[in-house]
């Protein structure tokens, strides 16, 4: 059975890639990201990994056969607050002296659709990240390296940014945005099996 990621991010990519599972990309063009008036991050990661799934269905040919279309969106919360990409370099500057020295939530929805039958599987993964203090200086030296700009919360765990985290709990793949355990799972639960 054919899998569709609906990622462009060569992060999950990576991490299906790294695991030995074949994949097509196909990614969804226009999904407005913004959190709704009053949505949880858990709400938010949930509806737009659904919505990027069924968006990417959109475009798959009846003529596939039987598929599953992978659907994910991860964001960063801390305190109730979300943190998704930051916009600009002033904006990772923020995002980062607020996570140094705390421990924030990094949620990943995913939302998985078997083709043509339309059944789906949900779940979202909850990893909590300890950041260590850290210095004006340590701050202006990430923002510039480029690396927190198309990342959720600002920082890139299997980056640069890993000598700053002092501890996590949970799956380590999900801060890299694709709980893999998670996902495999839901996978077998709609009939997907290793073999090719």
């Amino acid at each position: 059975m054919k899998l569709i990621l609906a990622s462009s991010s060569p992060r999950r990519a990576e991490v299906l890639r790294d695991a030995g599972i074949s994949f097509e990309i196909c990614a969804p063009q226009h999904i407005d990201e913004t959190a709704h008036p009053g949505e949880t991050a858990q709400a938010m990661v949930a509806r737009l990994a659904e919505a990027k799934a069924r968006a990417a269905a959109q475009h798959v040919s009846v003529s596939s056969g039987n598929c599953i279309v992978i659907g994910a969106d991860t964001a960063v919360e801390l305190d109730g607050e979300i943190f998704g990409k930051p916009r600009d370099a002033s904006h990772a500057r923020e995002m980062l002296a607020a996570l140094g020295g705390r421990t924030h939530h990094v949620l990943t929805g995913i939302f998985v659709l078997r083709l043509p039958d339309g059944a789906a599987r949900a779940a979202v993964e909850d990893t909590s990240v300890t950041f260590a203090a850290l210095g004006q200086g340590e701050i202006e030296a990430y923002v510039a390296s480029g690396e927190p700009m198309d990342k959720a919360g600002a920082y890139a765990i299997q980056g640069i940014a890993g000598r700053y985290i002092s501890r996590i709990e949970g799956c380590y793949f999900n801060v890299v945005g694709l709980p893999l355990a998670r996902v495999h799972a839901l996978l077998r639960d709609l009939g997907w099996t290793d073999q090719k």
